[in-house]
C-alpha cells in the first residue's frame, strides 16, 4: 500500500510539474549580477521562478500559468527590462506614453541604470534615434532628460531594442 501511495505522490507530482508554463525572453539587457539581482527582485512575490542567461541576454520564467507568468513579465517592463517572448500568449509590452509628435526634450523613468555598462547601452541606443543630441542618463539615476528634435517613440523603440524600457515622466 505505501508503494501504491508512493507512486500516486510522485504522479501527482510529475503532472503538477508538467503543467508548468516556462516563457523565455529573448534579447533583455543583462550586462552585470546587478541586472540579474534586479530581474530576481523584480519577480519575487509572483510565485515565477527566474533563470537568467547574461551571455545570452535571455531570461526563462517558470510559471504554475500563463496568467502567472504574464504577471511576471510585467514586473520585469515595470523594472525597466524588455525582452521579446517565447509564448504568443505571454506578451512583453510597456506602457512609455511616447507619442509620435516630436519634442525638443522629454523626461524618462524608470530604465533599469544599475551601472557603467547600462547607462552606456541607453546612450548607444539613443545615438540611434534620428534627432536625439543628448542624454543625462547616469548610474543609478531614477530618471534623465533627452534632447534634440526627436520622437519619443522613436527613443522607447531603441531603447526596447536594447533590452530595456521605461516610461514619459509626467
Amino acid at each position: 500500500m505505501k508503494k501504491l501511495l508512493l507512486l500516486a505522490s510522485l504522479v501527482a507530482a510529475l503532472a503538477v510539474q508538467a503543467a508548468d508554463t516556462t516563457v523565455k525572453l529573448s534579447n533583455v539587457h543583462l550586462c552585470c549580477d546587478k541586472c540579474v539581482k534586479g530581474v530576481d527582485k523584480a519577480v519575487s512575490g509572483t510565485g515565477v521562478t527566474a533563470q537568467c542567461d547574461k551571455a545570452a541576454g535571455t531570461v526563462s520564467l517558470t510559471a504554475a500559468d500563463s496568467a502567472t507568468a504574464q504577471k511576471a513579465v510585467d514586473a520585469l517592463v515595470a523594472a525597466g527590462y524588455y525582452g521579446e517572448s517565447s509564448d504568443a500568449a505571454v506578451k512583453v509590452a510597456a506602457d512609455t506614453g511616447a507619442s509620435d509628435a516630436k519634442v525638443q526634450s522629454m523626461t524618462v523613468t524608470g530604465v533599469h541604470l544599475c551601472c557603467g555598462k547600462c547607462v552606456k547601452a541607453v546612450h548607444a541606443a539613443l545615438q540611434k534615434v534620428p534627432g536625439v543630441k543628448e542624454d543625462t542618463a547616469s548610474k543609478d539615476s531614477a530618471t534623465f532628460d533627452v534632447t534634440g528634435d526627436f520622437s519619443p517613440k522613436d527613443v522607447f523603440a531603441e531603447l526596447n531594442k536594447a533590452g530595456l524600457t521605461g516610461k514619459v515622466s509626467k
